[in-house]
């Protein structure tokens, strides 16, 4: 600990977001740059704690403490290394990771966490900036081949770990480009896609071949994979969207959030993109109120929507944790993460243009009306109110006489997924799969199938960023051990 008095002196601090009216014109990032001496003072607030919560809230494990305290030294190299120890991809966490590790820290037990994320993310682009990341290729190869189908996080961590090993590892991605959801997923005003592209081409150099617009169980045959490889990763997430069974559904203009992120994405990239889904000049209601709506609304509003609702079927979360959070169940107490009322970026921009959070909390969508061609005009809600049965359960009434209806020319369904889509790999190897649909390994990440692993969403089902890599990398151990017989590959042990 460089300064053992620096979280009494210095406050959290995060950089300027660049001004709404401005940031919307654009699809580029919306933080300004952090001055250095700036992240030296938040290095200087981690007190090196005894026992590091942070680190235990970490699904890779970081090794926190120590890369803060070199940040706060002005030792970049060090920090660098320190961070690359436990996360391939630091500079998509640091942009995109909800980061649990700061929930857990120690300040937030009573003040406001280390700014951990930034200090993560701006490690890895001073490492960028300043030419300390080079292609390392392995010095020798173990003559075996291992296909990752799926090029997300998890596909991309499990790739670069066994390339790390000496195995020859190609990637295969049913999309025109590599990232998964990094790239087609995630807005380009959250992340940058040139971030990624710099990452996979560093990948490339140090061996990885890329395979685009290889669908494996349609246009790339199971069978051949099978017979071409020593071992298979599937990582191909969770992707089957959670539907709406309401009345109206099939009217245009109702669409899954995952038909309208990656159009908008292409498009921003230069792809001409043929009867794009497009929020000009359109009333738009989003229904889910997690970060996948949040990029919906992000969205509208740099696509100049007319209006735009968010609606949550749950109440409206508190605002901070509250002293008797486990008692009254309602959030997890420290160092756990708790359901709090939060505001990313497209909110605040929201915000800001319109004087008014968007978001409504409580809210059923009954059914959809249209026009005599077919398109959305209307939505029916009601409002809800949420109680316990005598058994504890909470159960959703809907409020007497608060039916609503408002404007609505498209509607983006953002409920989340309900597991990974079962035509393809999952059915044609015959993997078994638990009650949720989702792949079942064993503690090396093996499925029931010899020489077959899996990793990320499809085997925990949706989750975050950090534990897809984390996943990707303890599948890439499974598999070097099974090639091998051992393997010197480092993880964070998750069975």
């Amino acid at each position: 600990m460089g300064k053992p008095t620096g979280f009494k002196e210095y406050t959290r601090e995060l950089p300027v977001r660049r001004p709404v009216e401005l940031r919307i014109l654009d699809w580029q990032e919306v933080y300004n740059p952090m001055p250095d001496d700036k992240l030296k003072q938040q290095g200087a607030r981690c007190m090196d704690c005894g026992i590091p919560f942070c680190n235990n809230g970490c699904p890779l494990g970081n090794i926190i403490p120590e890369w803060n305290d070199l940040v706060y030294k002005g030792r970049w190299k060090d920090a660098l290394a320190m961070l690359h120890k436990t996360n391939n991809f630091p500079e998509f966490t640091g942009r995109i990771c909800p980061a649990p590790c700061e929930e857990a820290c120690v300040l937030s037990v009573n003040d406001k966490p280390v700014t951990i994320k930034l200090i993560e993310q701006n490690i890895i682009d001073h490492a960028w900036a300043n030419g300390y990341i080079t292609p390392e290729p392995p010095k020798t190869r173990t003559g075996k081949k291992v296909a990752v189908i799926g090029s997300g996080p998890a596909g991309l961590a499990a790739a670069a770990q066994l390339n790390k090993a000496g195995h020859l590892v190609t990637v295969f991605e049913r999309a025109d480009r590599i990232g998964g959801l990094l790239t087609y997923g995630i807005p380009e005003f959250k992340m940058e896609k040139a971030v990624v592209d710099r990452r996979v081409k560093l990948m490339e150099a140090e061996g990885i071949t890329f395979k685009t617009s290889a669908n494996v169980g349609e246009n790339v045959k199971v069978e051949d994979i099978r017979r071409d490889f020593d071992a298979i990763v599937l990582c191909n997430g969770a992707t089957a969207p959670r539907d709406l069974k309401a009345p109206g559904r099939e009217l245009n203009g109702v669409h899954f959030a995952m038909d309208y992120l990656p159009q908008a994405n292409k498009r921003v990239l230069g792809d001409d993109v043929p009867d794009q889904i497009d929020a000009k000049g359109k009333h738009v209601i989003i229904l889910g109120g997690g970060d996948t709506g949040a990029d919906c609304l992000g969205t509208a509003l740099r696509q100049g929507a007319k209006s735009i609702k968010q609606f949550e079927l749950l109440p409206r979360p508190p605002e901070a944790r509250s002293d008797d959070a486990v008692k009254n169940g309602t959030l997890q107490a420290w160092p756990y993460w708790p359901m709090t009322y939060r505001v990313s970026s497209a909110h605040e921009e929201a915000i800001g243009l319109a004087g008014m959070d968007v978001r409504d909390y409580a809210i059923n969508t009954e059914r959809f009306s249209g026009d005599a061609d077919g398109n959305v005009k209307k939505l029916h809600a009601v409002r809800l109110e949420w109680k316990k049965d005598e058994q504890g359960r909470w159960q959703m009434n809907k409020l007497p006489n608060s039916e609503f209806e408002l404007d609505c020319d498209l509607c983006f369904l953002a409920m989340g997924f309900v597991g990974p889509e079962k035509p393809g790999p999952i059915q044609q190897l015959g993997l078994t799969l638990d009650p949720r649909g989702n792949v079942v390994v064993d503690h090396n990440y093996m499925t029931n199938v010899p020489g077959v692993f899996s990793a990320g969403d499809i085997r925990r089902g949706q989750s975050l960023v950090v534990w897809a890599i984390s996943e990707g990398r303890c599948a890439a151990h499974g598999v070097d051990k099974f090639l091998m017989g051992k393997s010197d590959l480092p993880y964070l042990k998750l069975f």
